[in-house]
């Protein structure tokens, strides 16, 4: 998931590789030469884009015919080509189903089942897009997620969910399964794209196929080709530097993936990480030597450090010297947050742990018996799993701490730790280093920044494989991890639409988005300016804006009301795409007129009419003079326009609304939607 403190870095911090497991289908068809072979959205459960002359494509015995045979009475020939490679157009009819298509080359064939005809859209971003119905409790959740999950049996919504995976060039392969929409399976829907097309099948009465591909805590550039990066500047010499790695990449990879490995299986999430052997047990031991480990200043977050950008498994111990009058005394060990998980000892005795996810921000607080308190030094050990983006015991040193229960005297723990890295966690799989011959440290290593935020990995690993299914169109939710650099963003999200289009072939689809919700970046962010960037990218076309501004949390980037963000993201689809009547947009700033000490301000997508709501007094809006010092305005409804003015500003040049990280909407029009935030002028931040 993404995580807020992130914000500050700079972008490419990583110092090692991570390359998905999968590899191109025609690459693994070569050690099998006779094999027929498809493409991974090519799958029983599966829903085909009604009524167009859909793609379908795979690998194969080079020169070999191949024939396609549906149960709605098509049939299409083609011819493997002298790579292995095949691809045929298969017109679909309208939306309906179950349906079979037979896939038969020589003596082999392959048989899809139960697939579906209706409207497919990729639904892709970082987590806010990925958020499971299910949530990440408990901090992370999704309101009303339980009764949702219990009445959710509409088989007609399948989803695939491409499984997270960056490459350094583009391929053409990934892990995901169509699963239906039941109770039983809908938990880790993505929660926005679930209520989108649980939307679009109650207005349509259609099947639809959903493509979740979004990834938590990225930025846009990894998104995008290395063709619509090669334009821009800031990213050449990463560009350059990917090009000349091929090899080290395919090594590294190789390296980590020859380990013993653990597949996570998607069962209980209370239980999902327990008990699993990175053959690591001896490093909770008091005993235990660990003076070839490597030293860590805690707090910190270990993609800061040496380790680089790392997912899996990190032990950190730590010696610490007590007052000979504890001897015996109950303590209380705190460690400040741990993200994402951790198994805590003192004198090789388990004391606390947090092991589901959504804890990352929560301080560890774990009592300490006096029975284990023996002497004046004391061994602490912690078992990190960092599940994705930042890991490690994060926070300020202040909280890192031992406190005699007695008599509140404490001991600071902050400072120097040894740590060994044990697993690496690579898509759904960890590869086991262990505890014994310092494994980590052999790691392969070469200078070059490569995480999942990259540029173009991300198109690389989880877009190219898709490429060229047919789609209906896009939703979008991403921007948060952008916050730093607006001005960036708005060069960088045109583009991006612009070469998903080029890429899936089928035209200047839909491509609507979520304007990313209210939250506390810090004050050096302007996150009111990147909502600015998507406001402006409205002039793309085909393109619609979800505002989010009254259902955000300013304390929480992953706000709970995923289902409105659905909802509204669906009525532009049925509005703009399907052509239904319904309202899909609150009011959007359009014009101002300054009149005799007041301004007037003009709207597209009145409505029925204007609300302005307060907010514990507020309205959120801002007006300045020349001065250019804004002060809060009064604010009237006078028809279809507002009229905006402060009793001390004469001659108001400029007025700006929900023009903070923070500020939460307050205008709307009587059909409920809110407006985007906006400023009048085009002063410099």
């Amino acid at each position: 998931m993404y995580k807020p403190r992130f914000i500050t870095w700079f972008l490419y911090t990583s110092k090692f590789l991570y390359l998905t497991v999968a590899m191109g289908f025609v690459m693994s068809l070569s050690a099998q030469p006779a094999q027929l072979k498809l493409a991974p959205l090519f799958q029983d459960n599966m829903v085909l884009q009604q009524q167009s002359n859909v793609p379908i494509w795979g690998a194969g015995t080079p020169n070999a015919e191949i024939v396609l045979k549906t149960s709605w009475g098509k049939e299409v020939t083609g011819k493997i080509d002298s790579t292995g490679f095949w691809s045929v157009r298969l017109k679909t009819p309208k939306a309906g189903g179950p349906f079979q298509l037979s896939i038969r080359s020589g003596k082999s064939i392959s048989v899809l089942r139960n697939m579906l005809i209706g409207e497919v859209w990729l639904c892709s971003g970082q987590s806010n897009m990925e958020m499971p119905l299910e949530g990440w409790p408990p901090s992370d959740t999704i309101s009303n997620s339980a009764s949702e999950i219990d009445r959710a049996l509409y088989p007609n919504i399948r989803m695939f969910t491409v499984l997270r995976a960056y490459e350094a060039s583009p391929i053409k392969s990934c892990d995901g399964t169509w699963t239906e929409c039941s109770p039983l399976d809908v938990g880790p829907f993505s929660a926005t794209a679930f209520y989108f097309g649980k939307s679009l099948s109650a207005k349509l009465k259609v099947p639809i196929g959903l493509i979740n591909s979004s990834y938590g805590g990225t930025f846009i550039e990894a998104w995008m080709s290395k063709s619509a990066l090669s334009s821009f500047e800031e990213y050449a010499s990463q560009l350059n530097q990917l090009d000349r790695c091929g090899d080290s990449i395919r090594s590294l990879s190789q390296w980590i993936t020859n380990h013993p490995s653990i597949i996570i299986q998607e069962q209980d999430p209370l239980k999902k990480y327990e008990e699993l052997n990175f053959q690591d047990d001896q490093c909770s031991a008091r005993s235990y030597n660990d003076s070839t480990w490597h030293i860590m200043k805690l707090p910190a977050l270990w993609e800061q450090t040496e380790i680089g950008e790392f997912d899996g498994v990190v032990w950190f111990r730590r010696l610490v010297i007590i007052p000979s009058n504890w001897k015996g005394k109950d303590l209380t060990l705190r460690l400040g947050p741990v993200d994402d998980l951790d198994e805590t000892y003192v004198n090789g005795k388990k004391v606390g742990s947090h092991m589901t996810e959504g804890y990352w921000s929560a301080d560890r607080v774990y009592k300490v018996a006096g029975s284990l308190i023996t002497d004046s030094l004391l061994q602490i050990a912690v078992r990190v799993v960092d599940l994705r983006g930042g890991g490690g015991i994060w926070g300020h040193g202040t909280k890192m701490v031992l406190v005699n229960d007695g008599d509140s005297s404490n001991v600071p723990i902050d400072g120097n730790w040894r740590y060994l890295p044990v697993a690496e966690l690579r898509s759904n799989t960890f590869y086991i280093y262990g505890a014994e011959g310092n494994e980590f440290n052999k790691r392969p290593k070469f200078p070059l920044n490569f995480s999942q935020n990259t540029p173009s990995s991300l198109f690389n690993g989880m877009i190219s494989p898709l490429v060229p299914f047919t789609i209906k169109g896009v939703i979008w939710y991403q921007g948060e991890n952008n916050v730093s650099d607006p001005v960036l963003y708005k060069k960088l999200f045109p583009s991006l639409i612009a070469d998903w289009r080029k890429q899936f072939e089928v035209g200047d689809f839909p491509f609507y988005f979520v304007q990313i919700a209210p939250y506390d970046y810090g004050l050096n962010s302007k996150s009111h300016v990147l909502r600015e960037a998507q406001f402006q990218t409205l002039s793309v076309k085909n393109t619609g804006m979800a505002v989010t501004l009254d259902i955000g949390n300013p304390k929480n980037i992953h706000p709970t009301n995923k289902e409105d963000v659905g909802k509204r993201l669906a009525s532009l689809a049925l509005a703009k795409t399907y052509r239904q009547k319904n309202p899909f947009s609150g009011p959007i700033y359009k014009s101002m007129k300054a009149i005799k000490g007041k301004v007037v301000l003009s709207f597209d997508n009145v409505g029925k009419g204007l609300i302005v709501k307060s907010l514990n007094g507020e309205n959120n809006f801002m007006v300045a003079g020349e001065d250019k010092v804004f002060k809060k305005a009064i604010v009237k409804i006078e028809g279809s326009k507002l009229v905006v003015s402060h009793p001390e500003i004469t001659k108001p040049v400029a007025v700006r609304y929900a023009w903070s990280n923070t500020d939460e909407g307050t205008l709307f029009n009587k059909d409920g939607l809110p407006s985007s935030s906006f400023r009048t002028d085009d002063w410099k931040e």
